[in-house]
């Protein structure tokens, strides 16, 4: 009988606080970035709060992955091999990295994941960078589930990461250029100027307009939630939550959400495992429609759909909440059946199609009074549908502690020849017994009762009884509360350290590889940024390897790849519908600013190209 496969779900920390948040509420893994090299710039944080982080997550077993994922110069490589020392000397379990450089650099044996920067879309890249020494692999989020069971029949002792929510990349990740182009700030070093949620007009080769400011790159959010299952059969192993710049209530709600749906599955499928240890419980309902979102999408998980992208906002629409029934006097009245709180906020499109919002300063059943003057309370059109996108209820319960994750244990009390032994057992066979010299006296009344409530009162520990203790006695001897209390809390100490003790960081140590590269030549997408990158390349069979975008001018060149296709969007797609377009191409795309972006259609490799702005 084949090993069950260990299955983890995986949550983002922006800061310690959503890292403690991720692992109470259900993480049996969490990526956080450290404070310099992340492809979140703005999401850095110190060792000393890593470190608290990982010291808290290995008591449940939760592991602790370190962004360190952007492209780097020759004079950061360096300060990056200081940084991932103190990673490691920190306990962080592995390594999330973008480029090749540092896999030639003096590492400890710290396991190394693939970035989905490398742009992981193919059997031969993950067959390759499973060759490297790559422990995991995080895919590209454009892969079908098609896609994702070839890679995994592949290669089966890889380890697949998949995205299952949260902000979609409109260009595969690590092949978009537009930020620094356009703004100097490279999404391959961390910062990303979020090009692809601005409006534009798409205009044609004779100037007729198409699209009028529309936000025609900005994609919904990915919600799999209901197709896990599915992708764990593909041979996902692990389930990765967006969100390094979420604040604690999108990490506690988001979560709790897919714990809970991913339980489901392990309580009936035997051949998958959870990868961390604890129970958890919650003092709300998790819902993901209350935290930000553009809408959902299962993007490209069946294929290509008219479904994916968000063209009239790139902000956050939230809950549907129903319809405006009437307007009158400051008052709007609503037909819907959920209910509205003081202080939320709502939003909606108006004529125009742009987003509105506004908040609610009264509730009086389903009629609503708006937190404005009377005169200034927005007219909309009866009929329009309302979203919540601030749930003022809501986010009060998760304002407070929401969770909490217990590990059970078994208690059992029995005589020695000198007094009595303490010893608990946990989940995972964990054990830790004490000893303790006692003076035995007889007691007046029965003491197994009062004996079971003092083991059970485990508090804001990581543990809880299982089930009632086991309480061996020869006779009924008297044992004081303040005794118990003082056994139960040393050997509570004693399993923390056993468990810690248990705890086994993977090891990887570094080895040279040789083998063949995918071509035997890189253009500027290889992203070759320092010579320790060059050198991993030519090791390994590429003779001609060009600078990144970042490093040089790169005159013509495409900055995105997408594989969202606007054409297609249009209804004009010559493959997959059949239509004809009454424009003719090349199609623009012009910003607000007046720049002009050439799009390209690659009909056989199914995606779509942006080029440089024209002058």
């Amino acid at each position: 009988m084949m090993k069950p496969r260990a299955i983890e779900l995986l949550s983002p920390a922006r800061n310690l606080d959503c890292g403690l948040a991720a692992v109470d509420h259900g993480a049996d893994a969490v990526y956080i970035g450290a404070a310099r090299f992340g492809a979140r710039a703005a999401a850095g944080n110190s060792i000393e709060d890593i470190a608290r982080l990982v010291d808290y997550a290995h008591t449940y077993y939760v592991r602790i992955y370190a962004t360190v994922n952007t492209l780097l110069r020759d004079d950061e490589l360096a300060a990056t091999e200081q940084l991932i020392h103190q990673l490691w000397q920190a306990g962080v379990d592995a390594l999330i990295v973008q480029d090749m450089g540092i896999t030639r650099l003096n590492l400890p044996p710290i396991p190394l994941h693939a970035s989905t920067q490398m742009d992981n879309r193919t059997v031969e890249k993950v067959r390759f960078l499973s060759e490297a020494g790559f422990r995991q692999v995080v895919l590209a989020r454009e892969l079908s589930l098609d896609d994702i069971a070839r890679i995994h029949q592949a290669c089966p002792q890889t380890s697949l990461e998949v995205f299952v929510h949260g902000a979609l990349c409109v260009s595969y990740s690590g092949q978009c250029y537009v930020s620094q182009a356009c703004f100097g700030r490279s999404a391959n070093r961390g910062e990303c100027a979020q090009f692809c949620r601005l409006p534009f007009n798409l205009v044609d080769a004779d100037g007729r307009t198409i699209a009028r400011n529309k936000h025609l790159l900005s994609l919904k959010d990915l919600n799999q939630s209901e197709r896990l299952e599915q992708l764990l059969d593909a041979g996902a192993s692990s389930l990765k939550i967006e969100g390094r710049l979420k604040d604690v209530s999108y990490v506690k709600n988001v979560t709790a959400a897919y714990r809970q749906k991913l339980d489901e599955i392990l309580a009936r499928r035997q051949e998958y495992v959870r990868a961390s240890s604890g129970t958890c419980r919650y003092t709300f309902r998790p819902q993901l429609d209350k935290s930000f979102s553009r809408g959902f999408t299962n993007y490209f998980l069946d294929g290509r759909t008219r479904d994916i992208a968000s063209f009239d906002t790139p902000k956050s629409l939230g809950e549907e909440m129903g319809t405006l029934k009437e307007q009158r006097s400051g008052c709007l009245t609503v037909a819907g059946v959920k209910p509205f709180h003081n202080g939320d906020g709502l939003c909606y499109l108006d004529e125009r199609g742009q987003l509105q919002g506004f908040r609610i300063n009264r509730v009086e059943g389903n009629r609503l009074y708006p937190a404005l003057p009377a005169g200034q309370v927005p007219r909309i059109a009866p009929r329009t549908p309302l979203y919540r996108n601030f749930d003022q209820e809501f986010e009060r319960l998760l304002a407070r502690p929401s969770a909490e994750r217990k590990i059970r244990l078994h208690w059992r009390l029995w005589e020695t020849a000198t007094g009595f032994a303490l010893g608990a057992t946990d989940d995972e066979g964990h054990r830790a017994v004490l000893s303790f010299p006692y003076d035995k006296q007889p007691a007046r009344t029965p003491q197994a009762a009062n004996i079971r409530a003092q083991l059970a009162k485990l508090g804001n520990t990581p543990f809880e009884a299982q089930d009632e203790a086991d309480v061996e006695l020869t006779a009924e001897w008297f044992l004081p509360s303040s005794v118990l209390s003082d056994w139960r809390r040393q050997v509570v100490q004693r399993l923390l350290d056993v468990r810690r003790i248990g705890y086994r960081r993977e090891l990887s140590p570094r080895h040279e590889t040789h083998h063949p590269y995918l071509a035997d030549s890189l253009t500027y997408l290889g992203n070759v940024m320092n010579g320790q990158a060059r050198q991993f390349y030519l090791s390994h069979g590429v003779h001609r390897i060009a600078p990144a975008y970042e490093a040089q001018a790169v005159p013509e060149a495409a900055l995105m790849f997408c594989r969202h296709c606007l054409r297609f969007s249009m209804g004009w797609c010559p493959t997959h519908q059949k239509g004809r377009s009454p424009y003719r191409e090349p199609y623009y795309l012009v910003s607000t600013d007046g720049r002009r972006f050439r799009l390209s259609f690659d009909c056989k490799n199914c995606q779509m190209k942006v080029y440089a702005a024209e002058q």
